[in-house]
């Protein structure tokens, strides 16, 4: 393993590496506010953490283009499957949480240049960070969280799971492209964890808690409060 290797990226993404001392979604956003290129892809691996970052240029209003939020999700859970063992289940909670075998490992997250759904983003930044190992805590007092490399994923290379997570990303936003939100929806659905399940899940700094129905033609979270459904959208989790 070989975290400081340069890595191969598809010719769309243009990669920026940074120390670990810099969190990569923070470099990308700041890059992305002073206008740099859709398909930057930042990146700072460490020996324990998995971080990236790309700056999206939409073309289409906000919660449309935030399916590229679920786009990257799928990414690294096809570009984990293709690199770890086949006993290794990879599942994506709506707000970006990752589970590998049932745990919590890591996330994704996002930022926009604007907060208004029915508004064009100037960017759209995705963000991931996969803990490789865990720290100091013992696994046995935290058994909801996990860590690649205590999955059996000790001989995945993060570069090349970099590189991959690039690939995968690219053909499912291509897909998005050009045959809209259907095949994207059904391969979501296919690795979303808490479907039917009573869930919680912070929007605005305000706890909702319900049953997770499922989601929308455009990801939004249909959430079952008592007696009422809620439609809570993707964008909302901008932060």
């Amino acid at each position: 393993m070989d975290p400081d290797r340069a890595p191969q990226l598809p010719p769309l993404f243009e990669p920026v590496a940074v120390d670990g001392a810099i969190d990569p979604f923070d470099k990308a956003v700041s890059l992305a506010s002073l206008g740099c290129d859709g398909g930057t892809l930042v990146h700072g691996i460490m020996l324990d953490m998995f971080r990236a970052a790309v700056v999206f240029a939409p073309e289409v209003e906000l919660e449309e283009a935030m399916a590229v939020f679920c786009a990257c999700g799928i990414g690294f859970s096809n570009a984990l499957g293709a690199l770890a063992p086949p006993e290794v289940a990879v599942h994506l909670e709506w707000n970006g949480a990752v589970r590998v075998n049932g745990a919590s490992c890591g996330r994704l997250r996002a930022g926009a240049s604007t907060s208004d759904p029915a508004e064009q983003p100037d960017w759209l930044v995705v963000g991931i960070e996969i803990p490789l190992i865990l720290g100091a805590d013992s696994p046995g007092l935290t058994p909801d969280r996990t860590a690649l490399f205590l999955e059996g994923c000790g001989d995945v290379d993060p570069v090349r799971l970099l590189e991959a997570w690039a690939r995968h990303t690219l053909v499912w936003i291509n897909r998005w492209s050009e045959d809209g939100n259907e095949p994207l929806h059904a391969e979501w659905r296919s690795m979303a964890h808490g479907l039917g399940e009573e869930v919680m899940v912070t929007i605005s700094g305000k706890e909702r808690r319900g049953t997770f129905l499922g989601v929308d033609e455009r990801f939004g979270m249909l959430l079952r409060e008592d007696e009422t459904t809620r439609l809570l959208p993707l964008s909302a989790l901008l932060g």
